[in-house]
């Protein structure tokens, strides 16, 4: 199966670290660890897992420090370890195990959602953490990858988006919760995480059906939500359905901004748009009394299905592109309009993000495709001159790349690109490294195996504060 179907099948940890070889030259300054999340076990006992989001959390390691060393380890969370015996313990994105009504009650009333924490790795209170859209995190062993015990986000909300943001200015996390109706009704629950103090709540917005939401934006004084028309009557959870085939699409309803100003909790405007669909935010930013906000959009949600596995597995899986978007919201006049910046396809998009983050920026990094291939590319795209250029090799399936700043570097891309592939040729993956700003490559190292595809990460410089390369 030499294809892109290598990258969905499941995996066995490669816990002992390995040195691998590098051709090519990695720059000096490249000195830290880059982490990597994603599924890595497909089955539960003989019976495989539905959507590409339900696989189970495999941490993955690469040491940076005059070469590269490689390791992986699964998550010992409580979903992983019934899954190792043949069980599946809870309902994940796109799978259901069998349980009765009294049970789903259960898992609604009393928060026992899945803690498979697949999808990204944050660094918080002094610990490394996976992190899935529950409140359930897991710290773990940098070095080491044991997992070291689950920790809670202290939020009043039923789930928690995986992807934050972190303001350096302000010294505090952004994140936002989503709860479901229990005591206090259903609605989005907005909150910071101070750097020197605990969690506090910035705003509640009451809903009466919530809709799916994956990341959000943020700008120095606001949060910025975008709520597409798939959502969910909470009440459906308690039928014998998949989390995510509880939720319905409106497209009649159109897709609202929600903004809401950071100090106060007000929601300040609250602009509608022709319906469309997004996992990622690229970047938001004020500019006078206008909020300039840039995504992935998708035309409906037909993109969730096409995550499932049995799409995936297809030698040529028809997966809908998203298309680089940018929308202008005025908060004077209370609306919005869109333009479209590159029409794709494009995913995991990503920046300079401690540059970039709530600022005007120049580039955006992310991977594309052929239509019927799975990320065969990487693009750069330049915002300000709307250019685009593309990176392929035939054979090779690129993963999210990671922009890591060279230290002394003076241009927004001076840097590295680091992105995990699949050759299928080789049936093995490799680190990619390259020139983020003449966009070639500089460097690579094979690992011994194939591993499955990944969702997200970050690297972390040696000798620096622990910032994330992105959130």
């Amino acid at each position: 199966m030499a294809d892109h179907r290598l990258g969905f099948q499941s995996f066995e940890e490669e816990p002992s670290p390995t040195a691998l070889d590098v051709e090519g030259e990695l720059p000096e300054w490249l000195t830290g660890t880059l982490f990597r999340n994603g599924p890595g076990l497909f089955d539960v006992g003989d019976e495989p897992l539905t959507h590409w989001f339900d696989g189970f959390a495999l941490l993955r390691r690469f040491r940076f420090d005059d070469g590269i060393e490689y390791s992986s380890r699964f998550l010992r969370s409580e979903a992983y370890m019934s899954a190792a015996r043949g069980e599946l313990a809870f309902p994940e994105f796109g799978t259901n195990p069998p349980r009765s009504l009294l049970d789903r009650v259960h898992e609604f009333v009393g928060d026992e959602l899945t803690d498979n924490a697949a999808l990204t790795v944050r660094h918080r209170d002094g610990e490394f953490r996976a992190v899935t859209e529950t409140a359930r995190e897991h710290a773990f062993d940098p070095d080491e990858l044991t997992t070291l015990g689950e920790r809670r986000e202290e939020v009043s909300a039923t789930t928690t988006l995986g992807h934050d943001h972190y303001d350096p200015l302000q010294e505090e996390r952004v994140g936002l919760g989503i709860d479901f109706g229990r005591a206090s009704g259903s609605g989005y629950v907005v909150y910071r995480d101070p750097d020197d103090g605990p969690i506090e709540e910035i705003t509640r917005i009451d809903v009466d059906e919530p809709a799916y939401m994956h990341s959000f934006a943020l700008t120095d004084h606001y949060v910025v939500l975008t709520e597409h028309p798939l959502t969910v009557s909470p009440r459906r959870f308690l039928g014998d359905r998949p989390f995510i085939e509880n939720y319905r699409w409106y497209p009649e309803r159109g897709t609202r901004f929600l903004v809401v100003d950071r100090r106060t909790g007000e929601t300040v405007a609250s602009p509608s748009v022709p319906s469309f669909f997004t996992f990622h935010h690229v970047n938001a930013y004020e500019r006078g009394n206008e909020l300039v906000l840039d995504l992935v959009a998708f035309e409906d949600h037909s993109i969730v299905e096409a995550l499932s596995l049995s799409t995936l597995r297809s030698s040529s899986p028809n997966v809908p592109g998203g298309e680089f978007r940018r929308y202008r919201i005025d908060l004077d006049g209370g609306t919005a309009t869109g333009e479209t910046l590159f029409p794709g396809p494009i995913a995991f998009p990503t920046t300079h993000y401690a540059e970039a983050n709530t600022h005007p920026y120049r580039y955006c990094y992310g991977v594309g495709k052929d239509p019927g291939s799975f990320n065969d590319r990487l693009h750069k795209i330049d915002v300000e001159h709307v250019t685009d250029e593309a990176w392929e090799e035939e054979g090779l399936h690129p993963g999210e790349p990671l922009f890591v700043p060279e230290p002394d570097g003076d241009e927004e891309d001076d840097g590295v690109l680091l992105s995990v592939a699949l050759d299928a040729e080789e049936e093995r993956s490799c680190v990619l490294v390259l020139d983020a700003a003449a966009f070639e490559e500089i460097a690579r190292a094979y690992l011994p195996s194939a591993l499955p595809f990944d969702f997200h990460g970050s690297f972390y410089l040696d000798g620096e504060k622990p910032t994330p390369s992105m959130t």
